[in-house]
């Protein structure tokens, strides 16, 4: 018996991004459906969807509160796996997180100040000023294309 990975094994970004993909699939905004997951030390350490604020409707129940062609009625999904991570008291400095698009400007300055050091995303969204702001930070974007899945029947 070896220890070695067997070919259908994910690697580590790509099986935490498929689980921000799983999360996203609780979004309740089907404008755009986004999950994100904080991971440290191969460790989830928190999760997010873009969804209303808590108490609030929810865009799939009263339709969408549209601005400047955005809908302002969701808290971003990167914001809400940072504010659960405070609200349950996880550290999160150092850590690295998954999102299934990458960061509008505003999330990613949350991200920065929250001392998130690299940011896997998937697909790109919008905010072009995060990639050279990440650059003169030292923050590595990394995006992670989907990989086909393996059928092993």
């Amino acid at each position: 018996m070896t220890d070695a990975p067997s070919p259908a094994r994910r690697d580590w970004p790509h099986y935490f991004m498929s689980i921000a993909r799983e999360v996203s699939t609780r979004s309740t905004c089907g404008r755009k459906n986004v999950g994100a997951l904080i991971v440290r030390d191969k460790n989830i350490l928190s999760t997010g969807y873009n969804g209303s604020i808590r108490g609030m409707p929810h865009c799939d129940e009263v339709g969408h509160d549209m601005r400047d062609g955005h809908c302002v009625r969701t808290v971003h999904a990167e914001a809400n796996a940072i504010i659960q991570a405070a609200r349950h008291g996880v550290r999160i400095d150092a850590a690295d997180i998954y999102t299934t698009a990458s960061p509008c400007w505003e999330c990613f300055k949350l991200i920065i100040n929250a001392g998130i050091i690299r940011i896997y995303y998937g697909e790109f969204y919008r905010e072009e000023k995060s990639f050279a702001i990440a650059q003169e930070l030292g923050i590595e974007l990394v995006q992670i294309i989907e990989e086909p899945k393996n059928d092993l029947a």
